[in-house]
């Protein structure tokens, strides 16, 4: 398991050469979203519209925060259970989204899309949203305001804690570790 620094936009190569159980901290620019806010990005595709920011090389992380306390950009920021997204996710993988940041279980659909667009799903830690806040230094509702907490915000994070569960390759480090304890 190597520990590895990362910044956004994601490029081809840094997706290539990271690997499922791979610890990264990931710094730039990445946007929220979860199930209300994917329904309209996937609706806004199907329509031919263009999407409310550049989802090319972007990483997306399923979380709908916490209002901030005095003094915070943010509130508590933990990640939401990706499932939900499986339905919306290729869509938005073949207009060039990168990563995803979430909990739990991808469906084969997303795995193979993943696979086919070079992308990457990292794990955040379920019940550490007050610790990953602090990691998130501006935030800003850009887009679907009217979701509340699953508007679409960008962003700007420094060394945001994520493990690489499922690599570009298919590497899926949950199956990896069940079967290490198979009987």
């Amino acid at each position: 398991m190597k520990e590895i620094n990362i910044t956004t936009p994601l490029t081809d190569d840094v997706v290539a050469n990271l690997k499922a159980g791979d610890r990264v901290y990931i710094s730039g620019t990445i946007y929220t979203g979860r199930d209300a806010a994917h329904k309209r990005l996937v609706e806004a595709i199907k329509q031919g519209e263009q999407l409310p920011f550049d989802i090319e090389n972007s990483i997306l992380y399923y979380v709908g925060p916490c209002p901030p306390k005095p003094g915070k950009v943010i509130g508590s920021a933990g990640p939401t259970t990706s499932y939900r997204m499986d339905d919306y996710t290729p869509y938005l993988l073949e207009k060039g989204l990168k990563g995803m940041i979430g909990k739990g279980q991808r469906n084969n659909k997303v795995i193979e899309s993943m696979k086919k667009n070079k992308a990457v799903y990292f794990a955040a830690i379920g019940g550490a949203g007050a610790l990953i806040s602090d990691c998130i230094k501006e935030s800003t509702v850009i887009a679907y305001e009217d979701l509340g907490t699953e508007a679409i915000r960008k962003l700007t994070v420094e060394k945001l804690p994520a493990i690489v569960v499922i690599d570009s390759k298919g590497n899926n480090l949950y199956n990896i570790e069940v079967s290490k304890y198979e009987i």
